[in-house]
């Protein structure tokens, strides 16, 4: 570790270390994220370099080449998709990918940011992640740059992100539905906390509104974005009588989970029941039959985001915000409404 790291020429790692009451190499150990260092001491360093303003010259300390990728779940043929663009992008720069599984899909766990400090990766993506204030500065003091992948909330200015158009989509999938004459309309968007759902949703009442149709409050259901959750709100809203002639799954799988609760109800997709789901993974067009759904371009963010890790960027300007477009893509789950005296 360079003792003369500093911004600026303001602080030094050994002046940094006297005010704390440590060694420089304790203070070392805490830029590096080693976990041999007890908790409040950690705490008073970082507080110090925060203080001082602390970033480290990018040329002191070499990266290794690699761009960690972080989820907080790996288990859906989505996240395939997003790994698969991170991995072009590192390929094309001599590269390699590290995925972590870890925290919740608003943030990964405290633990996490000590091994990116070890690691020290040219850059992190994180999907549906926000990041704590303190995490965010730990980050940038080590020159580690980071992209969030259609951020949960809003993300913050400071925040580099990559998303796509979630409520023309949601617009697109329902005014296709209603093109083919459909007015009962159901809606399993994602869990409600998370910004990519309510989108989708907004687009699906914008839509709905400007038919001049009502969006019963039954039809709306939150999900989870997998197969169970939309086969459960499926089996839900396809039960008695004035059930919807069409659902509008907001991811693909919980499509497929609506096409399996139809055909345990008896009902034929797309004769009885229109179905369009979100996203457009490889799935989408092997289901039976294949899924009408809005085409989100995942493995083109992920790759915008690991590209934008690697370029040039000038700290004092505002972080990059990208928005990609999405598209309708009509096959055999949709169709016209069934007669009335069939519904």
């Amino acid at each position: 570790m360079r003792e003369d790291d500093d911004v600026d020429g303001r602080v030094t790692l050994a002046e940094v270390a006297t005010q704390a009451g440590v060694s420089l190499s304790t203070v070392s150990k805490v830029l590096n994220g080693r976990s041999d260092v007890s908790r409040p001491t950690r705490t008073k360093v970082e507080r110090l370099l925060e203080t001082h303003g602390y970033r480290r010259r990018a040329h002191g300390t070499p990266q290794a080449p690699l761009i960690e990728l972080v989820f907080h779940e790996l288990e859906s043929v989505w996240a395939m998709e997003l790994i698969r663009g991170v991995e072009n992008v590192a390929k094309e720069n001599n590269a390699s990918v590290v995925l972590t599984e870890s925290g919740t899909r608003h943030a990964p766990d405290p633990q996490w940011v000590e091994g990116v400090l070890r690691r020290r990766p040219l850059g992190v993506v994180l999907v549906f992640s926000t990041l704590p204030d303190n995490v965010k500065k730990q980050l940038r003091s080590r020159a580690i740059p980071f992209v969030i992948i259609d951020p949960a909330g809003d993300p913050e200015p400071d925040v580099p992100s990559v998303g796509s158009a979630n409520w023309s989509g949601g617009m697109a999938a329902t005014r296709h539905l209603i093109d083919c004459g459909h007015e009962r309309i159901a809606i399993i968007t994602g869990p409600d906390d998370m910004m990519c759902s309510l989108a989708r949703l907004d687009g699906y009442r914008s839509a709905m509104a400007m038919a001049g149709l009502e969006a019963n409050p039954r039809f709306v259901r939150f999900g989870d974005f997998h197969v169970q959750g939309g086969f459960s709100h499926a089996m839900e809203l396809l039960e008695g009588p004035g059930r919807p002639t069409a659902i509008f799954a907001g991811s693909d799988l919980q499509a497929l989970g609506v096409l399996e609760a139809a055909r345990l109800q008896g009902l034929s997709v797309p004769r009885d029941l229109s179905v369009v789901g979100y996203d457009d993974v490889p799935l989408a067009q092997w289901s039976s039959p294949a899924l009408t759904t809005i085409h989100q371009p995942l493995r083109h963010m992920a790759e915008e985001a690991a590209q934008m890790l690697l370029r040039p960027r000038d700290p004092s300007k505002a972080a990059l915000r990208i928005e990609l477009a999405t598209k309708l893509m009509v096959r055999q789950s949709t169709a016209a409404p069934p007669p009335p005296s069939d519904a």
